[in-house]
């Protein structure tokens, strides 16, 4: 999966970090090598606090084009943003693994994952603070991946530094594997790669869209079932870009079922209070044992009675 991009959220959520540029590393410019030691960030977001002198090397203010040894110690200290910092609320979560270096969990339909302009609290963030006091000391409460407000399913946190530094780094490399469930419009061709760079939308700037000025994007599908009016598809992101699944299937002209923000034309779609969409299944390498781990969840109930009452034919 592609990296996907946090340059909206709040620095006040950033804590201090501090790396040791390694040996190997050595002969690369430090705006390189800061890339590579701060993977959780855009390299735009790092040159800008390296300009403004939030970046140290061994203390002291660098240019960004001055070559590294290795040894040398960088410290970053973002600068916070006015406002609070997010504050623990306590909220039911329902938790599918954690040990001391991950949490998995199956995140609910209508849970915002991280505070916003909108949704100051009761987000999945207010939540993990409560549930893990230490995520305090985690650049975003140790969130490296979101999932969208309406979309259920399994996303990873993790509970230290160095985890976040190993599962950002998979999802760069691509080797999280997450797989969807969705419903869709229409009658979909049985499999394909859909292969289209998506960014934001030029004309309404809260969606996105399939664009050429867009980051590249593919999402691979299978038919699993078809209704007529609709089918039932199964995803695998090859990248991780905002609202990929959604962008990519009005694309080809089979929206999800439910998605109002990127239903084509006015004619109503089949009914549903939410995009029909569910990560069902999270595959990655665990930080700490290196152990590859699979984990799996079902569709909340709305969505399975969503496809029974089509099954059913009684929509």
């Amino acid at each position: 999966m592609g990296r996907e991009d946090y340059s909206e959220w709040d620095a006040a959520f950033v804590a201090p970090l501090s790396a040791t540029v390694p040996p190997e590393m050595g002969g690369l410019r430090l705006d390189q090598a800061l890339a590579r030691l701060f993977h959780q960030y855009s390299r735009n977001r790092l040159q800008e606090w390296l300009r403004a002198g939030h970046i140290t090397v061994d203390g002291k203010s660098a240019p960004a084009r001055m070559p590294v040894t290795g040894g040398e110690t960088i410290s970053l200290a973002p600068p916070r943003a006015a406002g609070e910092a997010p504050r623990a609320q306590r909220m039911k979560l329902k938790i599918v693994h954690e040990d001391a270096a991950i949490i998995v969990i199956d995140k609910p339909a209508g849970l915002v994952v991280h505070p916003g302009a909108g949704q100051p609290d009761r987000t999945l963030m207010n939540a993990l603070l409560a549930h893990a006091p230490s995520l305090q000391a985690v650049p975003r409460a140790g969130i490296v991946h979101r999932l969208d407000k309406d979309t259920s399913g399994l996303l990873v946190v993790a509970k230290t530094l160095e985890a976040q530094a190993v599962l950002v780094k998979q999802l760069a490399d691509r080797s999280v594997r997450r797989v969807y469930l969705a419903l869709v419009q229409g009658d979909p061709p049985a499999s394909g790669t859909i292969d289209a760079p998506v960014g934001r939308d030029a004309k309404v700037r809260t969606r996105m869209a399939v664009t050429h000025r867009g980051k590249p994007a593919r999402t691979g599908y299978r038919v699993l079932e078809r209704f007529g009016r609709a089918a039932l598809v199964e995803c695998r992101l090859e990248t991780g870009r905002t609202h990929q699944i959604r962008v990519h299937f009005q694309h080809i002209r089979h929206p999800l079922v439910g998605d109002t923000v990127y239903r084509r034309g006015t004619r109503p779609g089949i009914a549903f209070p939410r995009q029909a969409l569910h990560a069902c299944e999270l595959t990655l390498v665990h930080p700490s044992s290196g152990e590859t781990l699979t984990w799996r969840a079902p569709p909340p109930r709305d969505f399975k009675r969503l496809v029974h009452e089509l099954r059913a034919c009684e929509i």
